[in-house]
């Protein structure tokens, strides 16, 4: 439904994950009898989290400790660790700076040019641990670095930037041309983001495997304030999900699988993306609660240190407990921090679904209370 805003524009109303609820049914479950694993291309995984391409949430050691509980880190090929031969002591210096001092040191630091050598060692290093490997660059860095992603052996490349289209028109570079580069790879690629029903499609229609659905709406982007962009993410969720549908239908049963990415903070917001159409979370800010994620209680995304104009910033983070406590348990707060997949787990028996894809026709309300 759309509403006035003036006599020269209307707006359709969107929905945030805090504007809604879901509802249970007539039947329930006992936890211990759902399923939480999900299958993109020819991988399984047992949960639905991946790890966001954040230096704060994912170095190659959070990476393997994610694989080996079941989800998926995603490594950022054009963070610190590819930069610098130690990045750790950079990392404990950013934990450290003064808010005021913070934009301007990380564009120093992420300045030092990517070495080729490192993006095929980080990689190599998850892969030695035997967990499935993935990496992003944006689509910038990608005809530049891809060669050397592909050749170092990645089970899933994701494509991710503030907002990624499948027509991308420029008159100073040669543009991405996705249809053409995902053909030509013989790995499965996840792009984004999008957040409508129309950019869904279109990137659907790239072969892609995966589409990342949102952006601005992190909780260390400042994307809203700066470019005026955000996507209202329940609503991003549901579009997409129309457009996956419908690609079905167009393709003859080639199905693209929907990633939620960005205000995904809470497992209660887990639930709610899933429960609009989502086969997986990539999440940020929940992971770099942990008390081992590289961020040291701090979270940053490559927007906060982009050269010319930073569409984020690093956030102070309440460090919570281990990876492992942050994902299964015992939660040590009542605040949806902890615990992320028994809460989802919960809430799926609490609604008599068994497995994911059944979740997602579990009925929603919009929730009368606001946030």
């Amino acid at each position: 439904m759309e509403i006035d805003l003036g006599r020269a524009k209307r707006a359709r109303r969107a929905y945030t994950f805090d504007d809604i609820a879901v509802v249970p049914s007539r039947r329930t479950r006992n936890p211990e009898d759902v399923s939480t694993a999900w299958t993109i291309d020819a991988f399984s995984f047992e949960i639905p989290v991946l790890g966001a391409p954040m230096d704060s949430v994912v170095s190659p050691r959070t990476a393997i400790e994610l694989g080996r509980l079941g989800g998926l880190g995603v490594l950022d090929l054009e963070g610190l660790w590819t930069r610098y031969d130690d990045p750790e002591p950079l990392l404990a210096e950013i934990a450290t700076l003064p808010d005021a001092d913070a934009t301007r040191r990380m564009q120093e630091l992420y300045s030092e040019p990517i070495k080729p050598e490192l993006v095929r060692d980080r990689l190599a290093e998850v892969r030695d641990a035997g967990v499935p490997v993935a990496g992003a660059l944006t689509p910038q860095r990608t005809q530049d670095l891809y060669e050397t992603v592909v050749a170092a052996g990645v089970d899933l490349f994701v494509i991710r930037g503030t907002t990624v289209s499948a027509e991308h028109v420029s008159k100073v570079a040669e543009p991405l041309n996705l249809k053409k580069f995902i053909y030509d790879l013989d790995v499965p690629v996840i792009v984004g983001g999008a957040a409508t029903y129309t950019a869904a499609l279109h990137l659907m229609r790239t072969g892609a495997a995966g589409v990342l659905v949102g952006f601005g709406g992190g909780a260390a982007s400042t994307t809203r304030a700066t470019l005026g962009l955000h996507a209202p993410m329940a609503t991003a969720v549901a579009d997409v999900a129309g457009a996956r549908r419908d690609y079905l239908d167009e393709s003859g049963g080639r199905y693209v699988h929907v990633i939620a990415d960005g205000g995904v903070g809470t497992s209660g917001d887990i639930v709610k993306a899933l429960a609009m159409g989502a086969d997986a979370v990539m999440l940020g800010v929940a992971l770099a609660r942990a008390t081992d994620a590289p961020g040291r209680g701090f979270h940053w995304g490559p927007e906060a240190h982009h050269a010319k104009l930073p569409r984020g910033r690093r956030v102070a983070v309440d460090r919570v407990g281990p990876l492992e406590q942050i994902l299964y348990g015992p939660a040590p707060v009542a605040d949806g921090t902890a615990n992320l997949i028994g809460a989802l787990k919960k809430s799926m028996a609490t609604t008599g679904y068994s497995d994911l894809k059944e979740f997602q026709r579990v009925e929603v309300v919009v929730a009368p209370y606001g946030h």
